[in-house]
């Protein structure tokens, strides 16, 4: 149980409430004169940096164990899941992405337990594999485009960036400084990161959505295949013509 990928897996679990401290108070700036958005998109990319490490070692060493299977997603949904909601404490991302890629990772959780209980394994799918790093970009991009915990532009919560971006007075700016004339300013950059995080993320919800369809389909599917063998060996029903007329007595 104390293997090397464990404890990698171990050390994802108590980076969360450090994160977690790190992007919703000013610990960073007054303890280390940080910026909070530095040391926070640091500590998630390192953290997430270790759900491929420790796979890849416990596969290279062949010490999978139980205890890892079962503790490895538990670590992923819980840095996951902490980073987004401290995204919707700074109003950094709206709440309704949140709630969608959250429950799609309560729903899937809870689908593998049945499944397992039942015998069969769900493996990861592709898409799923492609949602987990779109939200990790994601939310990276998020928590480094942040100002002092907050967004870089004013209208948060209207129809931005998918729609109507353009409106956007910050992001016009950036535009104008990056394609035209003027030198691209800290905040700029800090704009075009909190644009492409808002549009990576509806990348996430929809990726998610489509990777759950593709559990519960895996899921419908095995268990077809699982009572395929029962039904078969069940035996038919006599019709009742050919059943054999009871004499009259």
């Amino acid at each position: 149980m104390l293997n090397l990928p464990n404890a990698l897996t171990l050390s994802r679990i108590f980076v969360v409430p450090l994160l977690v401290v790190v992007l919703l108070t000013p610990f960073s700036e007054n303890w280390f004169g940080v910026q909070r958005h530095l040391l926070g998109v640091a500590l998630f990319l390192a953290a997430a940096a270790t759900d491929f490490l420790n796979g890849h070692i416990a596969r290279s060493r062949r010490q999978i164990s139980r205890f890892g299977i079962l503790l490895d997603p538990i670590a992923d949904k819980l840095l996951i899941s902490a980073a987004l909601i401290s995204l919707v404490e700074n109003r950094l991302a709206p709440a309704w992405a949140v709630c969608i890629i959250v429950g799609r990772e309560f729903a899937v959780s809870g689908l593998r337990s049945v499944a397992a209980a039942d015998g069969v394994v769900i493996s990861a799918s592709r898409m799923g594999k492609f949602k987990m790093a779109a939200q990790v970009l994601a939310v990276a991009l998020l928590i480094a485009s942040s100002t002092a915990g907050a967004p870089p532009v004013a209208n948060f919560g209207h129809a931005f960036p998918a729609i109507q971006f353009w409106t956007v007075p910050e992001l016009r700016t950036a535009l104008g400084h990056l394609f035209g004339a003027g030198a691209v300013t800290a905040t700029d950059w800090q704009v075009l990161l909190y644009t492409a995080g808002r549009a990576m993320l509806w990348v996430v919800v929809l990726s998610a959505c489509l990777s759950m369809y593709e559990y519960f389909r895996a899921f419908y599917h095995a268990a077809l295949e699982r009572n395929a063998p029962e039904r078969d060996a069940a035996p038919l029903p006599t019709p009742a013509a050919a059943r054999t007329p009871t004499p009259n007595r």
